[in-house]
């Protein structure tokens, strides 16, 4: 017979849970991601409850959680079941080696759009090689059409401090994630509430040598086959076009451009793969030259670049 003590101390034995033990229960949500994503997603929640690094955490699977710990892990858990995207429920998440706050009013960003990113700061180098001003500066100005959690332009702002960079959105809500986002990554944009598809004569926007936007571009037909922690809980405003206007914001961005880009400057998009040719030909029909359709990571064509003569 275990005397009290003995009792106390089995109890609380048995209510010890490990790291290893977290990512046995976890694997409940294999109805809902893959395997590699599951294990992902398991590592990124441990990661951000436990502060614990993730090198830890894989080499220490025995270690103990604290109640509070597990019962956050239990809590994120039940949110994970309802497919709602584990950087909502943390409300963080990275993009670009940089730290973003993102919520509903905002689409969590993709690594594809970190590609197009990239693609721009590669093309500043090639453009500043040309002019032979290479330096760390780029002294043009950017925008950012559609900025929601305003990833693209505090990327390229970090990266290109001397650049003055402005963005807009339609969502005050959106502006407001990303007006924090900025404060966060500490760099000055310049935020602007506007509809690109009916931008009002009364606002101000500076007119740009770079140009850049990873507009709405989703097709009913696109969302039958998409995740529902996408479609259930991302903005739909973001997401999604009429069937039968599906470049609708890539020719009046485009049109925005012709009257707002410097001569010379640049407009980049990031695509719906389904319309890479579409969009080449429409930004050809309105006179841009030297239009580069661009393949991502997973060979997808997903990034345009077109040069305002």
């Amino acid at each position: 017979m275990f005397n009290h003590a003995a009792k106390v101390a089995f109890m609380l034995l048995c209510c010890m849970i490990t790291i290893k033990d977290v990512f046995e229960d976890y694997k409940q949500l294999n109805k809902v991601y893959g395997k590699n994503e599951l294990e992902a997603i398991t590592l990124l929640v441990m990661n951000e409850v436990t502060q614990l690094s993730k090198a830890s955490i894989k080499a220490f699977p025995e270690r103990v959680l604290s109640n509070e710990q597990t019962e956050k892990m239990k809590s994120i858990l039940i949110q994970l079941q309802t497919g709602k995207p584990v950087q909502y429920i943390l409300g963080v998440t990275e993009f670009y080696g940089l730290p973003f706050k993102v919520n509903p009013f905002v689409l969590i960003p993709r690594p594809e759009t970190e590609e197009l990113v990239e693609w721009i700061l590669t093309s500043v180098d090639e453009m500043q090689e040309l002019a032979g001003e290479k330096t760390m500066q780029y002294p043009g100005s950017i925008l950012d059409i559609g900025t929601g959690s305003g990833c693209i332009a505090i990327a390229l702002k970090k990266n290109l401090a001397n650049a003055p960079v402005s963005a807009i959105d339609i969502s005050e809500g959106a502006l407001q994630t990303a007006k924090e986002n900025a404060a966060l990554n500490e760099v000055n944009i310049t935020f602007i509430h506007a509809d690109i598809l009916n931008i009002n004569a009364g606002i101000t926007i500076p007119k740009s040598s770079i140009m850049v936007s990873n507009p709405p571009y989703v097709t009913l037909e696109d969302k039958i086959q998409m995740h529902t922690n996408v479609t259930d809980f991302e903005p739909h405003s973001a997401l999604f076009v009429p069937e039968h206007e599906p470049l609708i914001f890539y020719n009046a961005i485009a049109d925005f451009a012709l009257l707002n880009l410097l001569p010379g400057g640049v407009l980049f998009f990031e695509i719906n793969e389904s319309y890479g040719h579409e969009t080449v030909e429409l930004l050809e029909a309105k006179g841009f030259k030297n239009i580069v359709l661009r393949k991502d990571m997973s060979d997808r064509y997903r990034m345009v670049k077109a040069v305002m003569m």
